[in-house]
């Protein structure tokens, strides 16, 4: 059996464990009970709002997947339409509610538009050795997206906890943690076992357009860059420069390692870096215009 065959079958065995031992939340194990809704749409608003819309994009996320990967491996297809798919859009239907039980206006998701350059990409993917490198960049983001959202609801867990709003906590947040990990797990095994397999080329075109297209985890304009800046103020993610380096590290110590490791002195990608303080800076940019009762940026969803 080729390496191939036995990276298959461990992933196989993941997928198959992933979507028997974590079926969708069920809706009647939910308790949205809360002793104060206002603070908490206060202090963890931006986050559940935005995760909110992250999670329900699950939806578009498979119709992009669709176009990038016109040939996927069949563990992948199984992976996120069989088991992923079920468990994130669960997730979105959760939060959604309760967003809207504290008074949270939703951030409006976007469920249906594929972008031009997936659709060219996917179209050039029909050449195998291309479609491998859209596969390493489908890993690769899904690495970040799974590292992101467990460090975000590992801190939105902590804060409820904290405020004794164990109902929420345990029921909502607990559970919705609970799923991510085995995301993760899935596109490191993926993303180890096609890296070595991947040409000189492939290799790097894959680190030119891992740079030229990082962006944070739903963060697919200039508006939705703001709205990711305030989840990180909101979990004192971005008090000094140094959290924001410290959390480039965390969601992207794989990415680094595959893509990076020759770079000596290197502690995260620049790029995840520059990201996460342009999405800081536009949150305070926003900020310093609401308290200088400045209109609101006017910017387009193209922008």
């Amino acid at each position: 059996m080729s390496g191939r065959d036995k990276l298959d079958d461990r992933l196989t065995e993941h997928v198959d464990r992933l979507g028997d031992e974590h079926p969708p939340i069920d809706l009647d194990s939910v308790d949205y009970s809360m002793d104060q809704p206002g603070v908490i749409a206060r202090r963890f608003g931006p986050v559940l709002s935005y995760m909110a819309r992250v999670e329900l994009e699950v939806e578009r996320n498979v119709l992009e997947l669709a176009a990038l990967l016109p040939n996927p491996p069949e563990v992948d297809r199984h992976f996120y339409a069989d088991v992923w798919m079920p468990q994130e859009t669960r997730h979105g239907e959760i939060l959604d509610k309760l967003q809207a039980i504290i008074g949270l206006d939703p951030l409006k998701a976007d469920l249906t538009q594929v972008s031009i350059r997936l659709r060219l990409l996917g179209a050039l993917g029909r050449f195998g050795p291309v479609q491998d490198v859209s596969r390493m960049l489908y890993y690769l983001t899904g690495m970040a997206t799974e590292r992101s959202a467990v460090l975000a609801y590992g801190q939105l867990h902590t804060g409820l906890r904290e405020m004794d709003e164990r109902a929420i906590s345990e029921t909502v947040i607990a559970p919705i943690r609970r799923q991510e990990p085995g995301h993760f797990a899935f596109y490191q095994m993926s993303s180890r076992g096609l890296w070595v397999q991947l040409s000189g080329w492939q290799k790097w075109l894959v680190r030119s357009l891992r740079r030229l297209t990082f962006t944070p985890v739903g963060v697919d304009h200039k508006r939705q860059r703001a709205d990711f800046g305030r989840v990180m103020e909101a979990l004192g993610m971005s008090t000094q420069d140094s959290d924001v380096v410290h959390h480039a590290q965390q969601i992207a110590r794989v990415e680094h390692e595959l893509l990076w490791a020759s770079r000596k002195g290197l502690r995260a990608p620049t790029y995840v870096v520059d990201a996460l303080r342009l999405a800081v800076e536009a949150a305070k940019a926003e900020a310093d215009a609401v308290a200088r009762k400045l209109p609101r940026p006017r910017l387009s969803p193209e922008a």
